[in-house]
């Protein structure tokens, strides 16, 4: 065989396990291709200068071969991935991902081929979204009232954070991270690994452990250039991708455990929500899941009766 050149762009940075992962991935590939693979990994598009929602344009026109990144970033071609923005739907990330890794999974691989220009490859683990601020402790939807919430980028997202009481605003990370000593938002939503990861919490000292989203990432690649491959490195990253996907849902999952005895009460006040309080929330959202499961149709909510 030909020397194999295959390029990975990512954006979170050294410590992620979304670029853990990605190593996971070339590594597979080189065990399967051995010295004809020429590996390229970028893990941080953003030390670049560029916004991590340019990495589909990117593979798209051929800049990298392959990435990964939030589901909500095809929600927009592909509706139905709008299942992954829905808040107090997925409560069992087990039971989630044995639908994606059947039925559920060849569904939306199937919708983004036939919509975008990208072929899925595996689904990873971006972790329940938790809320922090730097205004004061929320414990309920009164406590939200008036504070800007930075959002990922979808016009979506603010049908799920305006009825608990937020401003929602919009905004690529690079863009929130650049300015989030400012006053130009009060508070944000990410998984408890990057929060870490990024700095968030230097900044925001009240953490609100609300799971209200649990977020769905794709590795996903160039459809038109994966079609372009020989069957035998075709069948090569598929089975990378498997690996690295297995391997990244794990690392996903121990993260959370670490990360909550790693902060430090001095500098964060970790809030845990009642049972009651967990619902209050959980109200905010019923009418917007009952207006998805009719856009949507009820078959893709089945998995999470």
């Amino acid at each position: 065989m030909d020397s194999f050149h295959l390029t990975f762009g990512g954006y979170q940075g050294a410590g992620s396990i979304h670029t853990r992962a990605a190593h996971v991935f070339g590594g597979a590939l080189a065990r399967e291709l051995g010295g004809v693979l020429d590996f390229d990994f970028e893990p941080d598009i953003l030390s670049q200068g560029r916004k991590s929602g340019d990495l589909p344009g990117l593979v798209e026109h051929g800049d990298y071969a392959v990435s990964a990144i939030a589901s909500i970033r095809f929600s927009a071609a592909v509706p139905e991935l709008r299942l992954f923005e829905l808040p107090f739907l997925i409560e069992n990330r087990a039971k989630l991902f044995a639908a994606l890794d059947g039925d559920l999974g060849d569904f939306f691989k199937n919708r983004v081929l036939e919509s975008t220009p990208f072929r899925v490859l595996g689904f990873w683990d971006n972790g329940f979204r938790h809320l922090t601020n730097k205004v004061r402790p929320i414990r309920t939807p009164a406590d939200c009232k008036g504070l800007r919430l930075r959002t990922q980028m979808s016009d979506f997202l603010a049908d799920v954070f305006a009825p608990m009481g937020f401003e929602p605003v919009a905004m690529d990370i690079r863009d929130f991270l650049a300015g989030i000593g400012s006053d130009a938002v009060d508070a944000q939503e990410n998984p408890l690994t990057s929060i870490v990861n990024f700095g968030m919490a230097k900044h925001h000292r009240y953490i609100t452990l609300t799971g209200h989203i649990f977020g769905v990432v794709l590795l996903f690649c160039n459809a038109a250039l994966f079609a372009s491959w020989p069957a035998p490195v075709q069948a090569a990253v598929a089975r990378a991708a498997t690996e690295a996907s297995v391997a990244q849902r794990a690392l996903a999952e121990a993260e959370d455990a670490r990360l909550l005895a790693k902060f430090d009460p001095a500098q964060n006040e970790i809030i845990a929500l009642t049972p009651a309080e967990h619902a209050a929330f959980a109200e905010t959202a019923a009418p917007l899941l009952a207006r998805a499961r009719r856009e949507l149709g009820p078959g893709l909510f089945r998995p999470f009766a």
